[in-house]
């Protein structure tokens, strides 16, 4: 017993870092776990304190434990198994493919990372970019009941409307979005993931995955998660408004239903003097397909140009950015008849298109493609008069002054080589109808 072992060097080595690992895990990691999750508990009821809309425990579940809660759901179970039978495979092999619908689906919100870094980065990025102005607020918002389920739903101009809401919403509550395909690129998913966005496979037609995706939206639904909807399912784009789908909503009504919850739309709106991704989404649709091929070599290239201006002095920001809430929808308060996913989202799309704020850039370009070439002096009566026919529409008039709008709007076109100055008055360029129209479409319905 008290003989003596000779080992070699490494092997001495090994022990200790296995001894190492051991203690670590057993002892050490749980203690600073417990440290960690004790600081954020008391952080999240300190911003709870401050929110509108608190976090939902649901919310700050841990990442694992929302996938097995939703892979083990008694319906998850059954729609494994008849896709095993629908497909011929295994029922083991079917339920991993479930699990890896989860993973992907699922986020890993982070409140440190939502509210320290998120949302000081979208106000920077947004305040950067554009001139942000909240036009209209509906009163309605304060009288929501705190046990409802809030949804804000937005039509969809640009990938900026993530940051802008997110900015503008800071003071609220931490939002949910559903985020496409083009957020499923490392490291851009990690972060997303821990704002607490939920990826979604628009085109997908399998049916395992979509009952996944329902049942955690279901999930989120009936826990009184705040989220975010585009109705329209993706980007506009010729700049109007789209019909809206039903596939996001239908799951929501479900999960409200099932957790006897009740849930209130909050229409939002939004606008801009400039999409970042206009001519991208004018190919797009030149194309007939939704396939932005947007490379990392060209948004690189992209920043280092504006980089450069703003070292130069040249730098301007590409006009306004607006965002305006409607009247919110309270799901008890529709009749039976008209509270189906169809009807609903149709009435949601029409607040949506109440609220839609008039820039000077929209407003210019729809003038000058249906009134054709006009001077100055014409453009500013015609300007005029158009602000006398939208007098219940959400506008937006810089400094409130109407000759300042017009000459703020025709600068940003002219700028851009929209509008060009002929003998027969200001017109837009040849060639450039296409891109005047994807900003006339955005308050089209309005006029």
């Amino acid at each position: 017993m008290t003989s003596q072992v000779t080992l070699p060097l490494w092997a001495f080595v090994l022990i200790l870092l296995f001894a190492a690992v051991t203690f670590a895990s057993h002892f050490l990691f749980p203690s600073v776990r417990w440290f960690f999750r004790r600081r954020m508990e008391r952080a999240v009821k300190r911003l709870n304190a401050r929110l509108e809309r608190p976090i939902q425990p649901f919310k700050l579940l841990r990442r694992q434990d929302m996938i097995q809660r939703l892979i083990y759901d008694p319906e998850i179970t059954q729609a494994i198994v008849e896709h095993a039978k629908a497909e011929g495979v295994r029922e083991d092999v079917a339920f991993e493919r479930a699990r890896r619908y989860a993973r992907e689906i699922v986020p890993s919100f982070s409140a440190s990372v939502y509210f320290g870094f998120a949302i000081s980065a979208a106000r920077l990025l947004s305040t950067t970019l554009y001139r942000v102005r909240m036009v209209h607020q509906d009163s309605g918002l304060a009288d929501i009941d705190p046990n409802a389920t809030v949804v804000f739903v937005m039509n969809h101009r640009s990938n900026m409307d993530y940051v802008l809401v997110t900015y503008l919403a800071a003071d609220r509550s931490a939002l949910s979005y559903a985020v496409g395909e083009w957020a499923r690129v490392w490291p851009l998913s990690r972060l997303i993931r821990a704002m607490g966005a939920y990826f979604i496979r628009r085109r997908s037609r399998s049916d395992l995955y979509r009952r996944v995706l329902a049942k955690y939206v279901q999930q989120a639904t009936g826990a009184g998660v705040t989220q975010a909807v585009f109705p329209e399912g993706g980007l506009s784009l010729d700049g109007g408004l789209a019909t809206p789908k039903i596939g996001i909503l239908k799951y929501i009504l479900e999960g409200a239903e099932r957790a006897k919850r009740d849930v209130v739309f909050v229409p939002i709106a939004l606008n801009y003097d400039r999409v970042l991704e206009d001519t991208i989404l004018l190919r797009a649709q030149a194309n007939g397909n939704r396939k932005f091929r947007a490379r990392i070599s060209v948004v690189f290239r992209a920043i280092l140009w504006q980089v450069w201006l703003r070292i130069t002095g040249k730098f301007h920001r590409f006009g306004y950015a607006a965002v305006s809430f409607g009247k919110p929808l309270t799901l008890s308060h529709v009749a039976p008849a008209d509270s189906t996913a169809e009807a609903l989202s149709a009435t949601i799309m029409t607040r949506i298109a109440d609220a839609v704020p008039v820039l000077p850039v929209p407003l210019l370009s729809h003038l000058l493609l249906t009134s054709g070439p006009m001077p100055r002096d014409a453009l500013e009566k015609a300007f005029g008069q158009a602000l006398k026919r939208l007098e219940d529409a959400q506008v937006h008039l810089p400094r409130h002054n109407r000759d300042y709008a017009v000459e703020f709007g025709l600068r940003n076109l002219q700028e851009r080589g929209i509008v060009v100055e002929a003998a027969a008055g200001l017109r837009i360029a040849s060639g450039k109808e296409d891109l005047a129209g994807f900003y006339a479409n955005s308050v089209r319905h309005l006029m």
